[in-house]
């Protein structure tokens, strides 16, 4: 199986624990990988070890998209967003075998096939400011500026100006 498969499964593992309390999602885990079929064990060990490591860092990730999503707190996101922006935040920030890169952009994908119109532009932005660095508190982030130095700059022209001309020819008189 594909990362991206995995990644899809492991997408909608999160998507479910959304309407199951904890206890609930150790049933669900069961009967998840029962209806998949054939599949290597493997990968339903790579996908569960995803999954609960995910919802290990859950509070830090919603943390994360918090800060940098600027009126969307993950309580008001729709919920294939969310679930889309944890799974990637945690590719980010805890698998150092995705690159930062990639999360984003599988993370668009699911948002664009499970989500609604915008879920693809909203899920890049958010992940754009996460990868950035870049908190959006409608506030630029303040530039360190090199000290200036009051050194007070003199022009001289060889233009002569029309006082300097006419006290000439007054005392050329």
């Amino acid at each position: 199986m594909r990362r991206r498969e995995q990644r899809e499964h492991v997408f909608k593992l999160l998507f479910m624990t959304q309407f199951n309390t904890e206890k609930e999602m150790q049933d669900q885990l069961t009967v998840y990988f029962d209806n998949l079929g054939e599949v290597d064990e493997k990968d339903k060990e790579t996908i569960e070890q995803k999954y609960r490591h995910v919802m290990e860092h859950l509070a830090e990730i919603d943390q994360i998209l918090n800060d940098f999503s600027r009126g969307w707190k993950t309580s008001r996101m729709n919920r294939v967003d969310l679930t889309a922006l944890r799974l990637s935040v945690y590719e980010m920030k805890y698998d150092e075998e995705v690159p930062t890169g990639v999360a984003i952009n599988e993370a668009v994908e699911l948002a664009k096939v499970f989500g609604g119109e915008d879920s693809g532009s909203f899920v890049n932005g958010v992940l754009g400011k996460i990868a950035s660095g870049k908190k959006d508190s409608g506030e630029e982030p303040k530039k360190s500026h090199r000290p200036t130095h009051k050194a007070r700059i003199i022009i001289r022209s060889s233009k002569k100006s029309p006082k300097e001309t006419s006290e000439e020819s007054t005392d050329q008189k």
